[in-house]
C-alpha cells in the first residue's frame, strides 16, 4: 500500500527585529535649552547692525533709539560731498579685475596640479600653503619698492596685482580639489571623440567646475572689496582710493561723524552681503562629482 507522504510544513521565518533608532544625545535635551543660547547669540549679532542703521537713518543730533522720522540726509552726504560714489567706482574696479584675474590664474594652475605629475609637485603645494602663514603688512615695503620701480604707484593695477598674488594660493588650492573631483574618464573619452586637451577642458571640466570658480571669484571680491591696506599704500590720489580708505577719511582726531560713518558703513557693507549670500547658494548646491562610475 502506497500512502502519500504530506510534505513538511514549511517555516515561517520571522523577519528580525529593527534595532530601535539610537536616540542622539540632542534629542533628549530640552528644545529650551538650544534655543535659548541661539537667541541670546542672534541678538548679541544683530545689536550692532541695528545701531548702525539708527546712526544711519535718523536726523543728526537726535538721542531717540528708534529711526523715527527717517531721514536719508547722511547717506547724501557721504554720497555727494565725501566723494562715496566715486569710492565705490573704484571699489567695484579693483574688486572685479581681481576676481577676474584670480580665477583665470587659479584655474590654469589648479588644473596643472590636478591633472599632472612633477618631481616638486608636493614641494609646490607646502609652499602654497606656507604662504597662507605670511602676513600681508610684512611684503608692505617690498611690494612698495617693485610698484614704484615699475612706475604702478598710485595706479589700481598694483592694487589689483597685490590682492589677486595673495588670493592666488588658497584659491589654486581649492580650484585642484574641484579638479580632481571631475571623473578624469570624461576628458579621455572627449578625446577619443577629437577633441584636444583645451577643447575637452572647455567642454566637459568647465561646466562641471561652475560652482567652484563663483565661490573662489566670490572669496576673491569680498576680500578686494573690504581690503584696507593696499589701498591705503600704493593709492596716494583721493580720486583713486577705494572704499575702506574713504571710510578711514570720515574720522578725524578731534571728531568722529557718526552718521556719515554709519551711511559710508551701509554702503560697504550692502555688495559683500549680496555676495556672500550668492556663495552660500552655490556652496549648498555644489556640483556633480562623480558622472561615471569606475
Amino acid at each position: 500500500m502506497i500512502t502519500e507522504i504530506a510534505p513538511a510544513p514549511q517555516r515561517v521565518q520571522s523577519e528580525p527585529a529593527r534595532p530601535a533608532k539610537k536616540r542622539r544625545a540632542w534629542d533628549e535635551v530640552p528644545r529650551r535649552y538650544i534655543y535659548l543660547p541661539l537667541s541670546i547669540y542672534l541678538l548679541f549679532t544683530l545689536i550692532p547692525f541695528y545701531w548702525i542703521l539708527l546712526f544711519a537713518l535718523r536726523p543728526a543730533g537726535s538721542t531717540s533709539l528708534v529711526p523715527w522720522p527717517m531721514t536719508t540726509d547722511h547717506f547724501e552726504k557721504v554720497w555727494n560731498e565725501r566723494a562715496f560714489g566715486t569710492y565705490f567706482q573704484n571699489s567695484v574696479l579693483v574688486g572685479v579685475s581681481t576676481l577676474v584675474l584670480t580665477t583665470v590664474v587659479a584655474l590654469a594652475g589648479g588644473y596643472a596640479l590636478a591633472r599632472f605629475d612633477f618631481r616638486v609637485k608636493r614641494g609646490f603645494m607646502l609652499a602654497l600653503l606656507c604662504t597662507q602663514f605670511v602676513p600681508g603688512a610684512l611684503l608692505l615695503v617690498p611690494l612698495f619698492e617693485i610698484f614704484a620701480n615699475l612706475r604702478m604707484i598710485n595706479s589700481p593695477a598694483s592694487v589689483v596685482v597685490a590682492e589677486t598674488v595673495f588670493q592666488l594660493p588658497l584659491s589654486i588650492i581649492l580650484i585642484s580639489g574641484f579638479i580632481r573631483n571631475v571623473p578624469y574618464s570624461l576628458e579621455e573619452a572627449a578625446w577619443v571623440d577629437g577633441c584636444n586637451r583645451m577643447t575637452a577642458f572647455r567642454i566637459v571640466v568647465l561646466p562641471m567646475l561652475r560652482p567652484g570658480l563663483i565661490a573662489v571669484g566670490s572669496f576673491a571680491f569680498v576680500h578686494a572689496w573690504n581690503h584696507f591696506l593696499f589701498a591705503l599704500m600704493f593709492l596716494s590720489d583721493q580720486g583713486k582710493q577705494t572704499i575702506p580708505v574713504g571710510l578711514n577719511t570720515l574720522m578725524s582726531s578731534d571728531s568722529v561723524d557718526l552718521g556719515a560713518l554709519a551711511a559710508g558703513g551701509i554702503i560697504a557693507a550692502v555688495p559683500v552681503v549680496v555676495v556672500f549670500a550668492f556663495i552660500q547658494k552655490w556652496l549648498i548646491t555644489g556640483f556633480s562629482a562623480g558622472a561615471v562610475k569606475g
